[in-house]
């Protein structure tokens, strides 16, 4: 008598390839571990940099690219935009571009109501720091 079938789930191939990707803690990447992280060939990667220009990994004294964690979460979220949201390169560039936008125009830091007096507080305390460093010598 033969064993009982089970019924198994396939996974799909893009399922796997939607997986989480988890960059190790390392300051430096070469190429190959990079494509290997983000299940890309090298070659991809090399023409991401000519068409991203946050992309700029840093090359060895022998001339191998040296991708850091900064580069290798760029590459992360580039496959993203290409692969799974549909955007094209000049697409994924301009989006890019606007999401660095957002992050260089941070709120700025509420300042007191009076300055004037917090200054001026601080101003007489660093007059006496000061008499008592000239009262030493």
């Amino acid at each position: 008598m033969r064993p009982p079938m089970t019924v198994r789930k396939k996974t799909s191939k893009k399922a796997s390839r939607n997986a989480e990707i988890i960059i190790p803690d390392k300051l430096y990447f070469r190429i190959g571990e990079v494509a290997g992280l983000c299940r890309l060939p090298a070659y991809v990667l090399r023409f991401w940099e000519t068409e991203f220009p946050q992309l700029k990994p840093v090359k060895s004294s022998t001339g191998q690219r040296m991708y850091r964690k900064r580069d290798v979460e760029s590459v992360v979220r580039i496959k993203k935009l290409l692969y799974e949201d549909g955007f094209t390169i000049a697409g994924a560039r301009a989006q890019l571009r606007e999401e660095s936008k957002s992050d260089r125009n941070q709120t700025a830091l509420p300042f007191p109501v009076k300055p004037a007096a917090s200054v001026a507080h601080m101003r007489n305390e660093l007059q006496q720091i000061l008499h008592i460093l000239s009262a030493r010598r």
